[in-house]
């Protein structure tokens, strides 16, 4: 029962150990942020989920890329489009919330929804991100 606690504390417990590591020593930790890619069918739609999502305060910067071209499987035929890309920067302790609103509103049956962590960057282009985003 207690190892049960502990492990589902783990991730409530790491968190607050980043935060007071960070606060501490003023350093970024490796994973504290995130870069989330959503596919989207045109250039409206890519606005509109864009605006969504920083209306929601669940991203600080959304990059909305140019048309391109993407060949990919779905239901057993390859298929070829082009689509708008939506580049998210945000906490990654958003992703979870981010990717349960995107899919609520995006028109894909299955939208892409995928995140990398950002492991270094500019500190205060890192701070900056932390500043506009709300914590949980």
């Amino acid at each position: 029962q207690v190892v049960t606690l502990s492990l589902l504390m783990y991730p409530v417990l790491r968190s607050l150990a980043l935060q007071l590591h960070s606060a501490i020593t003023g350093s970024y930790v490796s994973g504290t942020h995130s870069i989330a890619f959503i596919n989207c069918l045109n250039e409206q739609i890519a606005k509109d989920i864009a605006r969504a999502i920083m209306d929601k305060k669940l991203a600080a910067y959304v990059n909305i890329l140019p048309k391109s071209s993407a060949l990919y499987f779905w239901k057993g035929e390859l298929e070829e489009s082009t689509e708008i890309l939506l580049i998210v920067k945000t906490r990654t302790s958003k992703i979870g919330e981010l990717s349960n609103y995107v899919r609520s509103i995006h028109p894909f049956e299955i939208p892409e929804i995928i995140s990398l962590p950002i492991d270094q960057g500019n500190p205060l282009y890192l701070k900056w991100i932390e500043e506009n985003v709300p914590r949980d």
